[in-house]
């Protein structure tokens, strides 16, 4: 996957693999892909950053005035879908998004996110590596093939057949992925029925973001084949466990990992202690894009192994930050809040910016809590200094506009386009009138 394709190379395994439509991708600003199919026939064109669409009709892109964007496809995300063969396989390319006069387009979160890492090599930082960990849902579809709130199994935390029926379309999902180049390290059953997650290997920023991508894609499409949706929505069902995507960190240096001291304290180095305090310094204000949607709020409580706190630790599992316990190349840090709402690009952003802001201004992280914070009452967690999350997405918002180093980290194209779409959505929740406000309140009042 990490493989640089010439543009003769990528010419030769679209005729030896038989692709006939070629699909152009690219994320807009709410993380949703979205596609340019063309044909074979207009490949050249695409390979010549020829290929246009309209703008305005994307959310978050540019007004109706304004609308040609251009479609640059990147030739190392070159893939061929594997379950697309009837008439003529597909193949695809990820694609930056620039303005007609050839400049960069500020509102594409994939060039957001190169921009971030660009600012980090000049700390002299040579690589940004993340691994992600997507958990979704598997709920069973109706006979009009819609979506139903009836979970495929009753399986729990790595259970196997014949109570995991979602196994058969997991291992299904793992093959096409291994197919298309992805090396697979785990995958199991989550806690909650119906919840599954599969680990892939870390990689670079931009690279693990187009993985996140098109891992989505492969998810979405291969349950469907088994006669299920999957949903990446944070919290489906009240009372279980939601769905996270925890968020695994670490910086390099030319092949070392620069987390890593063995002298250090908990052997993590000075860099890695910075790093942490600029996530907890950030994290009520990066919230608003690692938990983008009404719906993440109901993940981020109390009772479900989702953090609720701004805290750190070496080991308990409760706080926002963990330091999983591999050492040397495999030092890391671990935010536990994001969800797989986000959209991959800007979630990075604002980890990776939050991070260098504690190198860049040589901030101390608070002490370490190594015990439950949900069993700690206010007054003892104001003690120790322990912030809690945002509550909702307005609150979020409200943290994240306050932010100057994350306003900045975003641009004002995306920070503003985004701050708008959020608070037309909160404003559509906050108005509507629950179900649960009927139960409540109807007969009594």
């Amino acid at each position: 996957m990490g493989k640089k394709f010439t543009k003769e190379e990528i010419l030769k395994r679209i005729e030896e693999e038989d692709v006939k439509f070629i699909r152009l991708q690219f994320t807009d600003m709410l993380g949703t892909i979205k596609n340019v199919e063309i044909p074979l026939s207009q490949l050249e064109k695409a390979l010549d950053n020829k290929i246009t669409f309209d703008g305005s009709s994307i959310e978050g892109f540019v007004r109706i005035e304004e609308s040609d964007m251009f479609l640059y496809p990147d030739l190392d995300t070159f893939v061929v879908f594997p379950w697309t063969s009837e008439k003529g396989r597909v193949a695809r390319f990820i694609c930056d998004i620039f303005n007609p006069d050839g400049t960069p387009f500020e509102g594409c979160p994939r060039y957001n996110l190169k921009k971030n890492v660009e600012k980090m090599e000049e700390h002299g930082f040579t690589a940004f590596n993340i691994g992600t960990e997507p958990e979704f849902f598997l709920f069973k579809l109706d006979e009009n093939a819609e979506p139903t709130m009836e979970l495929n199994d009753k399986g729990g935390y790595f259970d196997l057949a014949p109570t995991d029926l979602g196994e058969n379309c997991r291992r299904d999902i793992v093959l096409e992925l291994e197919e298309m180049g992805f090396e697979i390290e785990a995958s199991h059953h989550e806690v909650a029925p119906g919840q599954h997650e599969i680990d892939f290997k870390y990689s670079d920023a931009v690279k693990h973001c187009d993985d996140i991508q098109t891992f989505k894609l492969v998810v979405k499409t291969i349950a469907r084949k088994h006669g299920l949706h999957a949903t990446f929505m944070p919290k489906p069902l009240f009372g279980m466990n939601g769905s996270g995507m925890h968020c695994n960190m670490s910086l390099f240096k030319d092949g070392e990992n620069s987390f890593f001291d063995e002298k250090g304290d908990l052997q993590l180095s000075k860099t890695a202690y910075q790093f942490i305090a600029g996530v907890i310094k950030h994290a009520t204000s990066f919230t608003a894009v690692t938990n983008p949607i009404v719906n993440s709020y109901k993940r981020l409580v109390p009772g479900f192994e989702a953090p609720s706190y701004v805290a750190w630790s070496g080991q308990n599992r409760s706080p926002l930050v963990r330091v999983p316990s591999s050492r040397g190349l495999s030092t890391r840090i671990e935010v536990r809040s994001v969800d797989p709402a986000a959209n991959p690009y800007m979630a990075m952003s604002v980890l990776l910016a939050s991070g260098l802001d504690g190198i860049k201004n040589n901030l101390t992280a608070p002490a370490p809590i190594d015990r439950n914070i949900y069993v700690m009452e206010r007054e003892e967690r104001e003690e120790q200094g322990i912030e809690d999350l945002p509550a909702t997405l307005y609150d979020a918002l409200q943290e994240l506009k306050s932010d100057e180093v994350l306003v900045e980290t975003l641009g004002e194209h995306l920070f503003e386009h985004f701050v708008e779409a959020k608070e037309i959505e909160w404003n559509m929740f906050r108005t509507q009138v629950h179900p649960w406000e009927r139960e409540q309140y109807l007969q009594t009042y």
